[in-house]
């Protein structure tokens, strides 16, 4: 297979076919895509190539099953007409065996899976056909049918489309919506609060134009650009993190809150700046340039009108930043590609003790630059607390699930528990048998379940 020689696999099938010797054949066939599976996704130093090298291998397998192992069949109409259909054990056995190669590391091929198709979403078709683009992303999800970890790529492809949304990454708004609807209706109905998102910003939107059209011509307000989301649509936890904005920024929000509160009494409006975007004009020596930039890059940068230079501490007291928050910021800002700021003393890392001088040289080929934040990529550590997040989800889950079960028919072994707690939650993800014990035994502690007196593995509902 690795040569793609499938003449020659073909030859095999054949005379494994004459002594009766398929069985054989496809059990080799199995092992042999389970291997190659596993190889792939334990391979954590190519993550980044997970999925493309997994299509590669699909495409070769796929096309040995059609090629070489076929069966002959003939025309219910006419024995002189005989076609080739693959072989059902050799189709069943490449399934089965790339959901057990999965296995071999979880949650991780289906947070990869999410992750190549928002790189794919961003991108967008390119040169491609519409019918093309649309074969590619069929491509991709016909990976992520065997995956038993749903959750896991569903919360990391909604995090990822409420980004490409909130930010205006998304190339194409009909693809998005296409793709929710196909992922809605061929593989999970909870990707139906997809949909939600799309509302709000919709709705969002109309309010925008209304909000403008009471505003002066040449009043700022109209730059003012403002996203009303319900919390129970989006998957992001409440922003508790402090950040004082620029006076005139506040000013802005302030207006557009007494707005907003005239038209839906007994609303509230929690404002998240972490996902803010500013367009900043700034004067530089070899020309002026517009800087687009987050939120937080906006803050840091227009303390500089008041002063050349500021300290470390200085501009960590002026906007009450989180610490980490700034010190990634303040990278972005003079420590990557498009340094608009001087670190001083330079260097990679942000210490207490620097100072940060406005870069009146900086320059740049096009009049727009965009500087990237640190903060919005995706980042190791993102991943791990989105994974721990999921992983206490999953108990939570379980727990309910189990709860429900044993309510239902009030006792049963562990054993019927077990199979019933795992049928209930297969949809979502399918649980590793020392977890669903383990939150047996928390019930048990938690006073909702209790151990039979006499059989052990029995277990009773507590009312």
């Amino acid at each position: 297979m690795d040569a793609k020689d499938f003449q020659s696999l073909e030859a095999m099938y054949e005379l494994f076919g004459r002594v009766d010797g398929l069985k054989v054949l496809c059990a080799a066939f199995r092992k042999f895509i389970r291997t190659s599976v596993e190889t792939i996704v334990t391979d954590a130093a190519r993550d980044e190539e997970l999925v493309n090298r997994l299509l590669e291998l699909k495409h070769i397998a796929n096309e040995t099953v059609s090629t070489s192992f076929s069966e002959t069949t003939s025309s219910s109409l006419s024995s002189s007409k005989r076609t080739k259909l693959p072989d059902k054990n050799f189709v069943y056995g490449l399934g089965d065996s790339f959901t057990l190669g999965f296995k071999a590391r979880r949650n991780k091929p289906a947070e990869m899976i999410a992750k190549h198709l928002d790189k794919a979403m961003r991108k967008g078709q390119g040169k491609s056909s519409d019918a093309e683009f649309d074969a590619m992303l069929d491509d991709v999800l016909g990976l992520y049918r065997f995956s038993e970890d749903k959750d896991v790529f569903r919360t990391f492809y909604h995090r990822s489309l409420a980004k490409r949304l909130l930010l205006s990454k998304s190339a194409s708004d009909d693809f998005e919506a296409s793709m929710l609807k196909n992922l809605k209706e061929k593989y999970d109905p909870e990707f139906g609060m997809g949909e939600d998102m799309f509302k709000d910003l919709a709705l969002s939107r109309e309010s925008m134009r209304d909000y403008h059209s009471k505003l002066d011509v040449d009043s700022p307000g109209r730059k003012l650009n403002v996203m009303v989301l319900q919390r129970s649509a989006w998957p992001f936890s409440k922003n508790e993190k402090k950040f004082d904005l620029p006076p005139d920024m506040k000013e802005e929000l302030n207006r557009f809150t007494l707005y907003y509160k005239t038209k839906h009494s007994g609303r509230a409006l929690f404002w998240d700046h972490s996902l803010g975007t500013a367009t900043l004009k700034a004067r530089f020596l070899p020309g002026n340039k517009e800087l687009s930039v987050s939120l937080y890059q906006a803050a840091v940068l227009l303390l500089f009108n008041q002063s050349p230079q500021i300290s470390f501490q200085d501009i960590k007291s002026q906007t009450e930043m989180d610490d980490a928050e700034l010190r990634r910021t303040l990278q972005s800002l003079a420590c990557g590609k498009k340094k608009v700021l001087k670190k001083i003393p330079p260097g990679k890392d942000v210490n207490d003790d620097d100072v940060f001088k406005f870069n009146e040289s900086f320059d740049d080929l096009r009049a727009k630059v965009h500087i990237n934040s640190i903060q919005a990529k995706v980042s190791p550590e993102e991943s791990k607390r989105t994974n721990e997040a999921i992983e206490g989800d999953r108990k939570l889950y379980l727990d309910a699930a189990i709860v429900r079960i044993m309510k239902a028919s009030k006792t049963m072994t562990y054993e019927k528990l077990k199979t019933a707690t795992i049928d209930a939650v297969k949809n979502h993800f399918v649980p590793q048998v020392d977890i669903i014990k383990q939150r047996v035994d928390s019930l048990v502690e938690g006073d909702y379940l209790e151990r039979d007196k006499t059989e052990r593995n029995v277990f009773h509902y507590v009312a």
